[in-house]
């Protein structure tokens, strides 16, 4: 009898609790004919429409979302589609998130944003940044782009280490030298 009292209890204990019905964010579809992407709701009304963006990187837009505009990059926008920062170019595609962070772009500076935010969390200050590993970033704000073919690379005399605040911190022991 105890089982059953407690059974019953637990039961309607658990059926009274709040129900978690998040449903405010939005999903990338693709018109695979014209090569045409935009933002539905979960109730499938088109919020933004096929075509605004030359493509849409994020699939679920929660709070912020990676799209590509003609001739403008990468670009972060918000739920009211205001432009946030142009996202770092990597390997023909945005930047990656990497230990949490990735890379974006403002006033030809490079700094980071939070990859589950979207939140700048180092301002745009540097010439060359890499991204970050093991909690710390290789930065400069004295550095060169030199282009090699389709490729270039970045030479600095004067490359330091940031932590996630962007504060200077020693060079990592199990880092490959720049």
């Amino acid at each position: 009898m105890k089982n059953w009292i407690f059974l019953l209890l637990f039961g309607c204990l658990a059926s009274c609790g709040p129900v978690i019905k998040n449903k405010d964010y939005l999903l990338s579809f693709t018109d695979t004919t014209t090569d045409e992407y935009g933002y539905k709701n979960t109730d499938g009304e088109i919020i933004i429409p096929l075509g605004k963006y030359s493509n849409c990187f994020t699939d679920t837009f929660k709070t912020y979302a990676i799209v590509t505009k003609p001739s403008s990059g990468f670009l972060a926008i918000d739920r009211q589609e205001n432009l946030l920062f142009e996202v770092f170019p990597f390997d023909n595609g945005p930047d990656e998130p990497s230990d949490g962070l990735f890379r974006i772009i403002l006033n030809h500076k490079i700094g980071y944003a939070d990859s589950a935010s979207g939140k700048v969390v180092i301002p745009p200050q540097f010439d060359c940044a890499w991204p970050f590993e093991n909690g710390v970033a290789a930065v400069s704000i004295n550095c060169k782009t030199i282009s090699e073919g389709e490729h270039s690379i970045w030479l600095s005399d004067d490359w330091l280490y940031i932590d996630k605040t962007g504060k200077k911190v020693e060079k990592p022991k199990t880092s490959s030298p720049i």
